[in-house]
């Protein structure tokens, strides 16, 4: 077996709890690049995403995807998509991603926006 660097170990390690503690809640999916910001409202259950957003998309695309700014209109706007779709409840998945910075301004818009995780 290949040796993980520590991203994969990271991002294994969070998954994993996640799903132990989800009792069947939509999960929060967040990805982070260079430029850009992502976030999924996923079903596991079902293998769905329900909801969806990122800097790429029309009405959040004005702001520059590497900013703490844009990933707060990510979170507000997947927040908004989710509860338009019924959820209001999810678990946050951070991948291999520390939470600070970036990642930390899209949870707190995601709160702010109504989603309770």
């Amino acid at each position: 077996m290949a040796k993980l660097s520590l991203f994969d170990r990271r991002r294994r390690r969070v998954r994993t709890s996640l799903r132990a503690r989800s009792a069947g809640k939509p999960r929060l999916s967040v990805h982070r690049s260079g430029r850009h910001i992502y976030a999924q409202v996923i079903d596991d259950t079902a293998g769905k995403t329900i909801a969806s957003a990122s800097t790429l998309d029309k009405d959040v695309k004005a702001k520059t995807g590497a900013t703490r700014d844009a990933a707060a209109a990510v979170g507000k706007a997947v927040a908004e998509r989710a509860k338009k779709a019924g959820v209001s409840t999810v678990v946050f998945d951070r991948g291999g991603f520390l939470f600070h910075g970036r990642v930390k301004a899209l949870a707190d818009a995601a709160r702010e926006g109504g989603l309770e995780f």
